[in-house]
């Protein structure tokens, strides 16, 4: 099985460079670790479980903040009258 050298990965390089320019690079290769992060850790169990998180319901910080109001506890509004 044919390895790969030096000079063809140099070759490689000099093509991803050209196709997607110096200022893309870092932002590719953080996308690409990042995705390999999170196959590695799915493959392996790592990371915790996702499925305890889809359970509870997600509040916004504003919904965390607001005082839950029942219609029990509402009083009728003098303009109603």
């Amino acid at each position: 099985m044919p390895s790969i050298g030096p000079l063809e990965l140099a070759i490689v390089l000099i093509i991803v460079l050209v196709i997607f320019g110096p200022k893309r690079l870092p932002s590719l290769g953080r996308q690409l670790g990042s995705g390999m992060r999170e196959f590695k850790d799915s493959i392996t169990g790592k990371g915790g479980d996702d499925d305890v998180d889809d359970e509870r319901p997600q509040l916004t910080a504003n919904q965390a903040e607001e005082p839950v109001v029942r219609t029990e506890d509402r009083t009728p509004t003098q303009s109603g009258q």
